[in-house]
């Protein structure tokens, strides 16, 4: 069950990432705050399109589906040009999309590396740097960016996300101080191992491993991590810029 925001009603929140797990659950809470969707995914699903318009239907908001690659730059300049053009406003952007990848150090390709950071990271940059132009000219907004304890613990085999991770935070933080004067703050989450399609792919001893390391000895809900982005989201956190908070279950 999430929080009630009153002052969210009416936003519009952007959030990539949205057919499974976290980002899936973040359209639901938000619509049940009376936000207006911009639900972004990588290609067209016809039940992913049901349960919004069952959504859209439930708690009447206005929501759409925007299809596009976060890996494909051209991709994502069109999308947000596509915006700009109609006047559209953007209130709140999460940059949930992600990929996770395991692997030593000698096992990881450069090949590997990099898609990792396209998508991760550099595609976050653009897709950030594009939408925070609508929140200048609105001189207000939140942005939400996913990190991960991947990217503030040490775990073995985690080169190319881990690092992607730490690039994330520390870019939240950098930009956190170059779009205050707009009006806009940015934050970033630090989700411990949550209950997603993410988790079931990991070796089952990494997992208790993890898990072994957290003070609540369990993976964390969708909800628990959502919960905290409609908080960040909100004008509850209006004092609130630049920081990287952990929802991990105290490791």
């Amino acid at each position: 069950m999430a929080s009630h925001f009153d002052n969210l009603y009416g936003k519009t929140v952007m959030i990539t990432g949205c057919r499974r797990g976290i980002g899936r659950t973040a359209i639901g809470l938000f619509a049940a705050q009376g936000c207006n969707l911009i639900c972004c995914i990588r290609q067209k699903d016809e039940a992913f399109a049901k349960f919004v318009e069952q959504l859209s239907a439930q708690y009447h908001v206005k929501m759409e589906v925007l299809c596009f690659d976060i890996a494909d730059e051209e991709a994502i300049k069109g999308t947000v040009k596509m915006l700009i053009k109609e006047k559209r406003r953007v209130d709140v952007l999460v940059n949930n999309a992600g990929i996770a990848t395991g692997g030593i150090l000698q096992m990881t390709s450069m090949k590997v590396l990099k898609e990792v950071f396209q998508i991760n990271f550099f595609s976050m940059v653009l897709l950030t740097q594009l939408v925070s132009k609508l929140m200048i000219r609105q001189h207000c907004g939140s942005i939400i960016n996913m990190g991960s304890i991947a990217g503030l613990e040490n775990f073995a085999g985690y080169t190319a996300y881990g690092s992607s991770k730490a690039a994330v935070m520390a870019f939240t933080r950098t930009i956190a101080r170059e779009l205050a004067p707009y009006g806009i703050r940015v934050n970033a989450i630090a989700p411990g191992l949550t209950d997603t399609r993410m988790a079931d792919q990991m070796e089952k001893k990494a997992e208790k491993e993890i898990i072994a390391r957290s003070n609540m000895n369990r993976l964390g809900k969708t909800e628990e991590i959502v919960n905290m982005i409609l908080f960040l989201s909100s004008d509850n956190a209006s004092f609130i810029t630049g920081q990287v908070y952990r929802v991990d279950g105290g490791m």
